[in-house]
């Protein structure tokens, strides 16, 4: 019995040996449990990737921030997305328009037939109310819309069978669809995207935190293959406020694309409910005007609860107009046409709808 003991020492040094020529034989059988069957190819991460401080990050909102005024010539895309449950949007053509911005919340656009100058609709708000006058289509689909910038109205809609399926309303997308559609785009989202409010360093009840993120993504360099992606890094910058003394709400929340330096790429700002309101995008930044300030050149705006996407580009980025200051006059629209109008402040009108 004595030669079935071994001692502590002898059995350390068989599993020293045994335990190697285990693994090698795992990972070199053809059937082992860490063989290599397949190479998997995955987006490559962009670099070089820059750092920055929190501090930098405040820096750059408040650079765009720093714009008091834009005026210039834009081509427009609308695209209602009224349908993306089922997988449709309605893409309409591009057209051309004139905007004016000015702070505090001041907006006049202007929407046009592109080459022929026809106005489609314009608009405005005065940082407070807004206008919307629609020009285009039958004379019983033209409208003047009033309202409140803060207050929150039930969709102005069409009277549709309601039995007709969305890929029907899809096919028969008429003047009736552009009147619904620009009738229920506020003035006062556009100056949320293009007129960044800033951050101050005095403002009271708000806090910032600081993180990092990587998304994948399409490639979107100039000579990137089709559908090809990539894994780009992020900076987020979150807003908050305090709704209640144990309670955070989400406020807005600023991406800023690391590759090559640090750049604004995206801004979403939240409801009171903390769903998302505006999520903004920013896109080729160039020197605008004369004095060749770098801004973003094209912005797309999205506004998931109200069913629709904007791309604005400027036409001619070098000829737009910074920082000249506008009377307050020129920000209100008036109904020179003598159109229908649509309160929707009018307490009739809590669901307004354009009838047929």
């Amino acid at each position: 019995m004595a030669n079935l003991i071994l001692a502590p020492g002898s059995l350390l040094s068989r599993l020293l040996v045994v335990l190697p020529l285990l693994f090698v034989g795992l990972v070199t059988g053809g059937c082992g449990l860490f063989g290599t069957h397949k190479q998997v190819q995955v987006p490559p991460m962009l670099s070089p990737m820059s750092d920055a401080t929190q501090a930098q990050l405040i820096d750059e909102v408040n650079r765009l921030a720093a714009v008091k005024s834009i005026h210039g010539k834009v081509d427009i895309q609308f695209e209602d997305t009224s349908f993306a449950e089922v997988g449709i949007s309605e893409k309409y053509r591009r057209a051309d328009g004139t905007v004016t911005f000015q702070r505090p919340g001041k907006v006049y656009l202007i929407i046009q037939v592109p080459f022929i100058a026809t106005d489609i609709a314009q608009m405005t708000s005065d940082g407070e109310r807004f206008r919307v006058a629609v020009l285009q289509g039958e004379d019983k689909y033209r409208r003047f819309v009033k309202g409140t910038n803060n207050a929150v109205y039930d969709k102005l809609e069409l009277n549709d069978d309601e039995n007709q399926s969305a890929k029907n309303k899809k096919k028969t997308m008429s003047s009736r669809e552009t009147v619904n559609a620009l009738s229920n785009l506020r003035p006062q989202h556009l100056t949320e995207a293009f007129m960044v409010r800033p951050i101050e360093a005095d403002q009271s009840g708000l806090t910032y935190s600081k993180s990092e993120f990587f998304q994948e993504e399409p490639d979107t360099r100039p000579r990137a293959k089709k559908d090809s992606r990539v894994v780009r890094g992020y900076y987020l910058l979150e807003e908050f406020s305090s709704a209640s003394t144990s309670e955070l709400r989400l406020q807005r929340r600023f991406w800023f694309d690391r590759i090559g330096g640090i750049r604004l790429a995206r801004m979403q700002t939240f409801d009171t409910q903390g769903l998302l309101a505006t999520d903004v995008a920013y896109w080729d930044e160039r020197a605008l005007g004369p004095d060749g300030r770098k801004l973003p050149s094209r912005i797309d705006i999205t506004r998931p609860h109200d069913h629709y996407r904007l791309i604005i580009a400027y036409q001619a980025p070098d000829s737009i107009d910074l920082d000249r200051e506008f009377k307050p006059e020129a920000f209100v629209l008036e109904n020179r046409w003598q159109l229908p109008e649509v309160d929707l402040d009018a307490p009739h009108n809590k669901r307004a709808k354009i009838n047929q």
